[in-house]
């Protein structure tokens, strides 16, 4: 088995934390929405490859200007070559904005469910969605209930073989599925660069992610 990739979110302008866990991560996420001003300056100064993500709040982020304005700032991180820029699903002018993005970096899909994990035939549908609309990398992101919706989440990896899916639920009952993500298939999974750092519930630094795949042998 190839070493599970582990993708580093970038919260804030603290470089100093992103050089130090660079060696243990495949590729960054630049959260635009987070760090604010002077994300710019910070992606010109990451040493690997990077995802250019501005999250709308509806969605979990932190996006508080115009949907045109979000648009806007993430397509002009196209001038920095990020290697993948993160567009979500329901984003109004889809097709036009996915054109512009593939142009000049690969395209992730993402879907992201901040209450529940819906049925696994909806999370297909959105799969589907995902790939006609010229996803490179789909990714569908929910919050656990009960922990059967790790095993929902995981399944949903399994039923897409050759597509590049990333999927895992959010919040302390998901914990499994963010571990279990890139050993059963999917492209990578998110980490925080240290404890307090998160993006998002239930995220894992990338020390003890990497550690627990050291114990697995993986």
């Amino acid at each position: 088995m190839k070493r599970p990739k582990i993708c580093a979110v970038i919260v804030n302008n603290d470089i100093e934390a992103v050089r130090s866990v660079a060696p243990l991560v495949d590729l960054f996420e630049v959260r635009i929405d987070l760090i604010g001003e002077g994300w710019r300056e910070l992606a010109k100064n990451v040493k690997k490859p990077w995802i250019a993500t501005n999250r709308s709040a509806s969605e979990g982020g932190n996006w508080r200007g115009s949907e045109f304005q979000r648009i806007k700032e993430l397509l002009g991180a196209l001038e920095l070559k990020p290697a993948i820029v993160d567009i979500e699903l329901a984003t109004e002018n889809l097709g036009e904005i996915i054109s512009q993005v593939k142009k000049r970096a690969r395209c992730l899909l993402s879907y992201h469910n901040l209450d529940a994990t819906p049925p696994i035939e909806k999370m297909r549908e959105i799969v589907q969605k995902q790939l006609s609309s010229g996803a490179d990398i789909c990714k569908v992101v929910t919050t656990a209930q009960k922990f059967e919706d790790n095993l929902s989440v995981l399944q949903l990896i399994s039923d897409f073989p050759k597509a590049r899916v990333i999927s895992f639920a959010m919040g302390a009952l998901g914990y499994v599925s963010r571990i279990l993500c890139p050993l059963v298939g999917g492209e990578f999974i998110y980490a925080s660069t240290e404890v307090g750092k998160e993006s998002a519930s239930g995220q894992i630094t990338v020390r003890d992610l990497r550690k627990i795949y050291e114990v697995l042998k993986v």
